[in-house]
């Protein structure tokens, strides 16, 4: 019986000798480092990492001119506040919702640049929740909707709502 003991006590530290060499060389103590959040983009439905499916809202769009002291504009059930300071120059500024099975929202005009971050909020409560465990971003997007940048968002999932932080005018979408 002490025979069998040290077998499986041999096997079980050899087996983990061997799963413990497989890898990146890494420091004691260190965590290999996470791939960033565009490295998911291939990984599947499960796992996350793509456009947030929705039942279509209904097709909006709102223009407005904001200035130097910021404002907000809202747009279906999404905002866009933003902050004083922002813009140095009244500007007009489209915002569209197209009814799609993708909550997005196309600013213009395209590529407008702020001195400060501006903050989108975009609602979900449309939205399929199959990734409702998972956190949820806004990213900016091409015309096709393929996913080019993940922003630093904020999800509150209390409201069926998420916040990101925008530079600059462009399409913008939810994903997990």
């Amino acid at each position: 019986m002490k025979v069998t003991r040290l077998s499986l006590a041999t096997l079980f530290g050899t087996a983990t000798v061997v799963v413990l060499s497989c890898g990146e060389p890494s420091p004691v103590g260190v965590a290999p480092p996470v791939p960033p959040r565009q490295a998911l983009l291939g990984t599947s439905l499960l796992e996350g990492g793509g456009l947030l499916t929705c039942s279509p809202l209904a097709y909006d769009s709102v223009t407005a001119t904001i200035g130097p002291d910021g404002g907000t504009i809202r747009v279906g059930p999404h905002a866009l506040a933003i902050p004083a300071g922002a813009l140095a120059l009244p500007t007009t500024i489209t915002a569209v919702v197209p009814s799609d099975s993708v909550n997005v929202v196309q600013f213009q005009p395209e590529g407008l640049q702020f001195s400060r971050d501006v903050a989108l909020t975009m609602s979900y409560a449309n939205c399929n929740l199959l990734g409702s465990l998972a956190p949820k971003y806004i990213v900016h997007t091409t015309d096709a909707l393929q996913i080019l940048e993940y922003l630093p968002s904020v999800d509150d999932l209390f409201t069926g709502t998420v916040t990101g932080q925008l530079q600059h005018f462009s399409d913008y979408a939810i994903a997990w």
